[in-house]
């Protein structure tokens, strides 16, 4: 049976403040001598343990977010608070799961995981008592002395949860992190994050195309708009948790997932269309391909 989310406790929260605050934030990039402007006035309170996924058509500046929010891309305007305070890359308040593995090939699992810990200075026998916890909460006990190439791309990407997580962020950054895999293995990982996210408490930011994988995991799903990315419209999903892979069955799911797509669908199409190869010319894109 999945274990439920741990509760909220006074050492977790600040009274009064969520635990990630997006104040009207703006990010701008220039392209061609020119400054566009990619996330306009984006706000949004994260609460502590809560689970939200930002889903939009490509381009509409969902990875620019998450890099602003890390800290990767100074906003050109708001704010980005962290329980009532600014943070910054250097604060260890969050830490990202991109896309990639971006794993170090010359470095075993168990390196790549206690990686973070050693850059903070953390004690050996810390670093790698912590390192251990983490590699055994991915389900990897067994392959701490192998290396990246060794492993498949579902295990990689737990080395990559599991490095995340050993620095014990107060916000956990995801972007897309099950985007390069199989159908059958993204299922799996999918499974596995919620018994993880239960395990664990920790906030979670995460960021999808895929909108069965956001209406499964999310508390809330956040709709952008796209150029700049704005916030459509917020949906709290009213699925009861714990969650499995059976919830996608139901009606109450497939009813959520056709609603966002009916928000999203037109600029779906208007990504698709701009992304067309044109007969002697270059693809054509409206955002940085990070976003």
């Amino acid at each position: 049976m999945r274990t439920q989310r741990r509760r909220t406790t006074a050492k977790d929260a600040v009274q009064g403040y969520p635990v990630l605050a997006i104040d009207e934030l703006s990010v701008t990039y220039t392209r061609a001598n020119r400054t566009l402007l990619a996330v306009d006035r984006f706000t949004l309170n994260v609460e502590d343990g809560e689970f939200v996924c930002i889903v939009g058509a490509s381009g509409c500046g969902k990875t620019t977010l998450l890099k602003a929010v890390d800290g990767l891309i100074p906003p050109a305007a708001g704010s980005i608070l962290i329980r009532g305070h600014k943070t910054s890359p250097t604060t260890g308040d969050m830490a990202m799961v991109f896309q990639s593995d971006s794993l170090f090939p010359w470095r075993t699992v168990f390196e790549n995981v206690r990686f973070g810990l050693d850059i903070r200075g953390v004690s050996h026998k810390q670093s790698a008592s912590r390192a251990q916890e983490c590699i055994d909460l991915v389900k990897l006990t067994g392959f701490e002395a192998s290396y990246p190439h060794e492993l498949s791309g579902g295990m990689r990407q737990r080395v990559n949860l599991a490095r995340a997580l050993a620095v014990d962020p107060v916000v956990l950054l995801m972007d897309e992190p099950f985007a390069a895999l199989d159908a059958q293995t993204r299922e799996i990982m999918q499974d596995e994050l919620l018994d993880l996210w239960g395990t664990t408490g920790k906030t979670v930011l995460f960021i999808t195309h895929q909108l069965d994988e956001a209406v499964l995991l999310g508390d809330r799903v956040i709709v952008m708009s796209s150029h700049p990315g704005r916030v459509r419209e917020e949906i709290k999903i009213d699925i009861p948790r714990p969650r499995d892979l059976h919830s996608k069955r139901s009606a109450q799911f497939s009813g959520y997932v056709d609603h966002i797509w009916d928000l999203i669908e037109d600029e779906v199409r208007r990504s698709v269309i701009m992304k067309l190869p044109i007969k002697g010319d270059t693809q054509v894109e409206a955002e940085p391909a990070s976003a």
